[in-house]
């Protein structure tokens, strides 16, 4: 079980959340936090005459006095008029990882929430109670405000309780109205009063959740990607002199040393490599220390930014110490979207580069002698057109990327009759990121099918030749499960496959992954 305290979540913990379905539990120290916080708050109620989204409207009402005997219908019309979300629902591992990330903020305790909400949320997790929510609305400034209020339906329980206002949820594989699936789970859903909705929608969670089950994803594409480098100098016959470690350490670059000390372990012992007579390679392999060492190193600067946010309080206002509720904009996504948009650019150079690799291995006059489109034979040339359509992918994938890659958080446009002047996007380009590391694998999926044909035909011109002891592992697990196909095929079946066991968990995935850890 991991437990929350509020403030030490790690993304390795995020995933196994989200992903691996983990129970989590609230640490004792949470618990006296959450309660501490809420029993500030009561007292707060009865001594101070405005208190922002507790006796007050929202936005740009944040003026208008509301009487402390409406906070249940205060807090039922937030959530039902914020509940506005538009789109295909996300994937649950998403909505899994923002109610955890939600869990551990409210754990803090500076928000002042009845302990309820934060034990129905975990309790929802522990039993599989997963709300659909929709994939798009959020500006991601004043929280991720729709998307968290159709969550927030799924826990409310208002005079009415009309099934046909509890949102919808997965449970156990079937999708049933909120209500009827917290029945389903033995779990009570709950009202609202004073802080606790407000408390619930209020920061940028599902752009964080998003952000942060990409790094973990990204952490995973930067060997995959390694490792195809390793493959198209094989099948090419690279060289080694770019890898050397007394170039990587007069740039000095931790990511670079990272990338090329990597390549030299696994290429070790090849007799491919290095066989040729050309001075140097091209940048798509020459520069791929540089060029993969610097995604590297952005990778490490967004995990720092985001393992921050998801141990951090995000609502507004918070209650600092005992005399005071105190307005910020912690619910702004700027440090996200800005975070995000970064690793958005990084993968998207990591795509670019492996599609330049995957064209050279089909061009003949780049490729150091393999055959035109690597077709088996001179004599299936134009009856077979080869793998030359994988690149054709690669390259529209990578198109795609440069399109999604555009900063969002640079874009904002005003919202609450201005009182909401500046929006970070962050939801948007949190998106974009989860769309772009999946056009990056399977762009590297194609480097390494296209590599392993090429490795194949490189065989034949050279049939002593011996492969490095890691890339012959790799190679291997390629070729176990797709072996080599001679005549032209229905590559993208194979392909599809392939791209699936990368984004998810695989033996082949986490085997590649471990050969250069």
């Amino acid at each position: 079980m991991i437990e929350i305290t509020g403030k030490d979540l790690t993304i390795e913990d995020l995933n196994k959340i989200a992903r691996l379905n983990n129970e989590i539990g609230l640490s004792r120290s949470a618990l006296e936090q959450i309660q501490t916080s809420y029993e500030k708050l009561l007292h707060l109620v009865e001594t101070t005459k405005s208190l922002y989204g507790i006796n007050t409207g929202f936005g740009i009402f944040a003026n208008k006095k509301i009487s402390i005997k409406e906070s249940k219908k205060l807090n039922r019309n937030l959530i039902f008029s914020h509940a506005v979300g538009t789109g295909e629902p996300l994937p649950g591992e998403i909505v899994r990882a923002a109610m955890a990330i939600r869990i551990n903020a409210l754990a803090k305790g500076l928000s002042g929430v009845k302990l309820e909400i934060v034990s129905t949320l975990l309790e929802m997790l522990n039993k599989g109670v997963i709300p659909q929510v929709p994939s798009k609305g959020s500006l991601g400034s004043s929280g991720d405000l729709c998307l968290l209020a159709q969550l927030g339906l799924i826990l409310l329980r208002d005079e009415l309780d009309a099934e046909e206002d509890s949102g919808e949820s997965l449970f156990q594989g079937k999708l049933f109205s909120g209500k009827k699936a917290m029945q389903m789970a033995g779990i009570k859903r709950i009202e609202f009063t004073h802080k606790d909705g407000l408390a619930l929608i209020n920061g940028a969670t599902f752009s964080a959740a998003i952000a942060a089950l990409c790094i973990s994803d990204a952490h995973k594409l930067f060997n995959i990607a390694d490792a195809a480098v390793a493959l198209s100098m094989e099948a090419m016959c690279g060289k080694s002199d770019a890898f050397h470690d007394g170039i990587q350490k007069a740039r000095n670059i931790k990511g670079q040393i990272e990338v090329a000390a990597n390549i030299r372990k696994i290429i070790e012992g090849s007799s491919f490599i290095d066989s040729l007579d050309q001075v140097q390679d091209a940048y798509s392999i020459r520069c791929s220390p540089q060029v993969h060492g610097a995604i590297r190193e952005t990778g490490k600067f967004v995990r720092e930014i985001i393992t921050n946010e998801i141990n951090a309080a995000t609502d507004n206002p918070l209650i600092i110490d005992d005399n005071e509720v105190i307005s910020g904009g912690n619910f702004h996504g700027e440090p996200i979207g800005l975070a995000a948009d970064f690793l958005s650019i990084a993968v998207t150079e990591l795509g670019a580069i492996s599609e330049r690799r995957t064209f050279r291995l089909l061009d003949r006059n780049l490729s150091n002698g393999l055959p035109a489109m690597l077709v088996d034979t001179l004599k299936g040339e134009g009856l077979n057109s080869g793998v030359m359509i994988l690149q054709y992918t690669a390259a529209a994938l990578a198109l795609e990327n440069q399109t999604l890659a555009t900063p969002d958080s640079i874009k904002s446009l005003p919202t609450s009759a201005n009182q909401e002047d500046h929006n970070a996007n962050a939801f948007n380009a949190a998106m974009n990121l989860w769309k772009i590391i999946r056009n990056t694998t399977k762009i590297l999926a194609i480097e390494l099918y296209t590599a392993s044909r090429g490795i194949d035909l490189r065989k034949n011109i050279n049939p002593s030749g011996e492969m490095g002891v890691g890339t012959q592992e790799i190679y291997k697990l390629v070729r176990d499960q797709f072996p080599y196909h001679a005549d032209d095929m229905q590559w993208g079946i194979e392909l599809e496959s392939f791209y699936k066991m990368l984004i998810q968990g695989s033996d082949l995935k986490d085997k590649i992954i471990s050969i250069l850890d």
